[in-house]
């Protein structure tokens, strides 16, 4: 469960720049969103399949940021992720945002993600299926 899968690559422009002169935490909040989509497919487990298969899907029950580094204009950055826990209705994600060239962590994001059935609006039990793959672990390639 440990194995850390990239989700995300981007730049810094200089429209995410606040007053101060970088990157605004507003901007840090649809980069994370946008890796938590990417890894159910990195995981084998395509979000689209989900609804399809199984009537659910999942939402972001709650999302944790912690901001370590400035990012400034220019900067190359990556996202990579690893299931952090798996529970009943529920998995967390262990999400870090690096610093392309230096490796530099600038910002984890600790996100759970519910199982969701849109038809009752109401929490649901993760699929066995589901809960299996990802207690198999990463696909990588």
């Amino acid at each position: 469960m440990a194995d850390r899968l990239e989700l995300f690559r981007g730049v810094v422009h200089p429209w995410h720049h606040d007053h101060f002169g970088h990157m605004n935490v507003r901007h840090y909040a649809p980069l994370f969103d946008d890796a938590c989509y990417h890894m159910w497919t990195r995981l084998g487990l395509a979000y689209s399949a989900m609804q399809a298969e199984h009537g659910v899907h999942t939402v972001t029950a709650e999302a944790k940021t912690r901001f370590l580094r400035e990012l400034t204009a220019g900067d190359l950055i990556v996202i990579d992720g690893a299931v952090a826990r798996i529970g009943t209705k529920s998995c967390a994600f262990h999400l870090r945002m690096c610093h392309a060239d230096t490796g530099a962590e600038h910002a984890t994001c600790d996100v759970v993600e519910v199982f969701f059935d849109p038809a009752t609006r109401r929490s649901a039990p993760m699929p066995e299926s589901v809960r299996a793959r990802l207690a198999q672990g990463p696909v990588h390639g």
